[in-house]
């Protein structure tokens, strides 16, 4: 049984990562700084921004557990705005360097961390090159979040670059919800304006936690990253129509069919295998 380290565990993602992974019988080692009101698992406080707490949660924590195999890094102020520029920069860039350099020290060469949506531009005020939005150009960060998550990006390839054999993937989720969150969706529909800023874009958690799965099992060494959102859009305007309303000078660089996301998932489907079970249609009737 393959040990996981999940940071921010206790999290709106990480619950679902936890959950995930120990149903495909892994064991998950949490470490986060707060224990929200309820958890009942067994959690290792740490202060990520600490290298030296980082290093020793890897490593070795008295009776509990004696070092890990892999790490899941999502522990992070989590959106831009949640705290000054200068603090959310300094707490993310220095947890996520703090990481991978503990990895590295302590042995660990498979890594996966939550990079984000962000990078590919958003909130899209500048529109994006072309539709669907992959991988393929380069980054664009707007916020102070966005750019820690692209220096973040950086350091993953150099730290890649100084030991070929690590595995370090970045996972740009999109924006993240539960099933409880999909009841405000419909609201949605009568302004696309409304979710223009990430391209009507989601993920599942369950679905984030599925990709999280599969590229802490991809069977590959060095950096990569995938954009991870969920197989269609939160709206139930066709995906073309609202693209040539709201991005009419933009290109698709590919016929989109119905609903489907404009956050273009081909890289995780071809190299991951990751396909996405749930959507915010699920809860609602077809009618709808």
């Amino acid at each position: 049984m393959a040990r996981i380290a999940v940071t921010g565990g206790t999290g709106k993602l990480g619950r679902a990562v936890v959950a995930d992974l120990t149903a495909h019988g892994y064991e998950v080692v949490v470490l986060d700084q707060h224990v929200p009101s309820g958890w009942t698992a067994g959690v290792t406080r740490i202060d990520m921004t600490d290298y030296g707490q980082v290093l020793g949660a890897l490593t070795r924590v008295d009776d509990r557990y004696d070092g890990v195999d892999g790490v899941v890094h999502l522990a992070a102020i989590p959106a831009p705005g949640m705290a000054p520029n200068a603090a959310t920069f300094a707490n993310n860039v220095v947890s996520t360097y703090n990481v991978f350099e503990a990895a590295r020290v302590a042995g660990i060469r498979n890594v996966v961390w939550a990079s984000s949506e962000t990078v590919l531009g958003l909130p899209l005020d500048t529109p994006p090159p072309y539709l669907p939005i992959d991988e393929e150009y380069r980054v664009r960060p707007e916020s102070s979040y966005s750019l820690g998550k692209a220096v973040e990006e950086e350091m993953a390839h150099h730290f890649c670059r100084w030991d070929p054999t690590t595995k370090i993937i970045g996972l740009r989720f999109s924006n993240v919800m539960e099933p409880h969150d999909y009841l405000a969706f419909p609201s949605f529909e009568a302004d696309p304006m409304l979710r223009k800023w990430n391209a009507w874009g989601y993920i599942d958690a369950r679905d984030g936690a599925q990709a999280v799965r599969r590229a802490l099992e991809l069977d590959a060494a060095g950096y990569d990253v995938f954009v991870i959102a969920n197989a269609d859009t939160c709206m139930t305007t066709p995906s073309a129509e609202l693209a040539a309303t709201v991005f009419p000078d933009v290109p698709l660089t590919r016929p989109v069919r119905g609903t489907e996301t404009l956050l273009s998932i081909d890289k995780a489907r071809r190299v991951l295998g990751y396909e996405p079970e749930h959507s915010w249609r699920d809860v609602f009737t077809a009618d709808l």
